[in-house]
Order: structure tokens, then C-alpha cells, then sequence
């Protein structure tokens, strides 16, 4: 009897630990067309930084960012040109991709955001536009925070549009805050936070404010006015405010990196983040070193510093063949875009920096 009470109890209290997850977008599955977007050298855009004719698809394609406009999925996909290179070494150009169901893709033949003669080649030329994640305005107007690489810094910048083809550079996301103290610093992946009413996801302001999550080692925060100029939080010290970090022994032990816009719930801020694993004593042993996964951590809507729940596991990882076979071998699934479309989720994601998959979830 002694030994079915302590059973019993055991159980009971392993139930009031468990982790409430509630919260999360779980259920996601990768359909059978995975792979969705591959190499393709039959595209050939003209240079305006080399004047030659580049094929610029011809290595790869990968980390996407999604948005639905007039009934349909638009991807912008990062491609790059040159095969055989180490990375980071080739240029990056961002394509747009149009799709009636959310996983067939048409390409438009030329890239929408690339390196150009213009005052923001100092930041990326000639490493090019790189890992976009896009939100849409109120009023209609598209932008897009994407990773400017001149080879030396990489640097969180932002982009407008009307109509998803033709942009307007603004250059780095941090360049008038503290009189330009970051706009030198290592930044990227900016996931700003939106709300989805309808049906449909836009940026929304919470205290006046508009929000975006972003980093790569840790994850920061910083607030705007226009959804152009943003001001990262600072601590009393004057250093780069950290809202999470890296967690020994689990999925994102060596880096957590934000993934597509957060999005505005009843039960808080949902973001949605990449995490790497270590390669060393403090991964987590159940994946393998250097894997990156996908986890999602809950923030204070009154608070946007403040973390409610975080998943102790990650919720997509690579398990597909072509996830773990390209530039990067370790395995990929890194998240950039999310989509509410004919009722179902579209989860969008680089695979070994190579490929474009996704996953899908049904219903909110």
C-alpha cells in the first residue's frame, strides 16, 4: 500500500510540473513536396555592381520570409550565385516567389532586393541582402528587415514596398539610435511583433511603440515610431538589453536567433526563434551538435521584456534527408516565415542553407 501511495503521488506531482504549452502552435507536418524551393541556374539577372550577367539562383536558395497578398502566398527567398565557395563568400540577392496553395511556387525571373550602385552598397556589397522577414502596415506598405553582408559586419536593415517587387533601401535598423552607437555592431534577424485580426497579420503597436525581437547569439529588443528607425533597450550600463539566452543542455545551447514576426495573442507575445545546438559538454545529447531547431518562447504583452513560458523542446527539426545535406551538414529547419492561409498555418524554412521547405499546421 506504502509503496502505490508513492507511485501515485510521484505521478501527481510529475502532472504539476509539466510544462504548460497551451500557448504554443503546435501540430505542425512537412508535406510530402518538401523541398519547395531548390537551386535553379536558368535565372540570369544582370549586375549592376559587376556589369556582367550573373546566374543568380545557381548555388542555392534558402531562408524565406512569407506574407499573404490578393488571396495568395508571396515568399522572398534568399538565393546566392556562385557554388564551391565557403560561406559567406558568395552574393546574396532576395527573389520573390508567388503561390495559389501555399506550396507551389512561381519565381519571378529577377531579384527584388540585391546589392546595388546606390549609398547603401558600403553595407551590402559584396556580400548582399541576406535572411529577410517581412510584416505589412496598416495602410498596405510592406517591410522588411533583412541582413545587409559587406563582408566585414553583418547589419540589420530595413526595406519598404508597395507592391513586394520594387523597394526602398533605409539602410541599418539601428543608424540614428544613441547617435549611431550600433550601427556598426553585429546585428540581424528582425522579427517584428504584429497581430492577426481577420484572418489577416499586420504590425500592431503595444504601448505606442512598435517591437521587434532580434539578435543571434541571445535575443534583444528594441522599439519604433515608423517601423524604419528602431532604438534597441539598453540596460543601466549602456549595453545591449538580452531578453533571452542560451540554455545548456537543450536545442538552442549555443544560439538563439529570432524566426518569423511574433505575433500578438490573448495569452501574450508568441515568438517563434531558431536555436542551435552547442558542440560540446552543455548540448542537448537527443540532437545532433550543431543542429538548428525551431523553439517558441511566450512574452508579457504589458512587458515585451518579460518571459512568461518558453518550451523546453523544440517543435520542428530536421528529420528530412535534404535537411541535413547541403552548406550546412550539422541539419536545418531554420524558421523565417509564418502564414495564416485557407485556414491552415505555413510555417517556411531553410534547409541546410540550401533548400526551401515547409510545414503545415490546420486551423488557429
Amino acid at each position: 500500500m506504502k509503496l502505490k501511495l508513492l507511485l501515485f503521488f510521484s505521478v501527481i506531482a510529475h502532472l504539476a510540473v509539466a510544462q504548460n504549452t497551451d500557448w504554443s502552435l503546435k501540430g505542425f507536418s512537412k508535406p510530402k513536396e518538401n523541398p519547395i524551393l531548390m537551386a535553379d541556374s536558368s535565372y540570369v539577372f544582370a549586375c549592376p555592381m559587376t556589369n556582367t550577367s550573373v546566374k543568380w539562383q545557381k548555388a542555392d536558395v534558402f531562408n524565406p520570409a512569407a506574407i499573404v497578398r490578393n488571396g495568395k502566398v508571396y515568399v522572398l527567398f534568399r538565393a546566392e550565385d556562385i557554388p564551391g565557395t565557403k560561406i559567406g563568400f558568395r552574393t546574396s540577392r532576395i527573389g520573390l516567389a508567388v503561390s495559389n496553395d501555399g506550396i507551389h511556387f512561381t519565381r519571378r525571373k529577377t531579384p527584388v532586393l540585391f546589392p546595388a550602385k546606390d549609398e547603401f552598397s558600403k553595407y551590402d556589397n559584396p556580400g548582399g541582402c541576406e535572411d529577410p522577414r517581412i510584416v505589412q502596415r496598416a495602410d498596405g506598405t510592406y517591410v522588411v528587415a533583412y541582413t545587409a553582408w559587406n563582408r566585414d559586419v553583418a547589419r540589420l536593415c530595413i526595406a519598404s514596398s508597395k507592391d513586394l517587387v520594387h523597394w526602398k533601401k533605409h539602410g541599418p535598423a539601428f543608424g540614428k539610435a544613441y547617435d549611431g552607437k550600433f550601427v556598426n555592431i553585429w546585428s540581424k534577424s528582425g522579427s517584428i511583433v504584429t497581430k492577426m485580426e481577420n484572418g489577416k497579420i499586420t504590425a500592431t503597436k503595444i504601448k505606442g511603440k512598435y517591437w521587434m525581437y532580434w539578435g543571434e547569439k541571445g535575443v534583444n529588443i528594441a522599439t519604433s515610431d515608423d517601423l524604419i528607425n528602431w532604438t534597441p533597450l539598453v540596460e543601466t550600463n549602456g549595453e545591449l538589453k538580452f531578453v533571452i539566452n542560451t540554455r545548456a543542455g537543450k536545442f538552442d545551447s549555443d544560439l538563439t536567433e529570432p524566426g518569423p514576426p511574433a505575433i500578438l495573442t490573448d495569452k501574450g507575445i508568441l515568438l517563434l526563434y531558431n536555436g542551435k545546438n552547442a558542440n560540446g559538454d552543455t548540448r542537448d545529447m537527443k540532437l545532433p551538435a550543431e543542429t538548428y531547431s525551431g523553439g517558441q518562447v511566450l512574452f508579457d504583452v504589458n512587458d515585451p521584456t518579460k518571459v512568461i513560458e518558453r518550451l523546453d523542446e523544440c517543435f520542428i527539426k530536421p528529420n528530412l534527408p535534404h535537411e541535413m545535406r547541403g552548406q550546412y551538414k550539422a541539419g536545418t529547419t531554420f524558421i523565417e516565415g509564418l502564414v495564416f492561409f485557407k485556414q491552415k498555418w505555413f510555417l517556411y524554412y531553410g534547409t541546410a542553407d540550401s533548400m526551401v521547405g515547409v510545414a503545415v499546421k490546420n486551423g488557429l
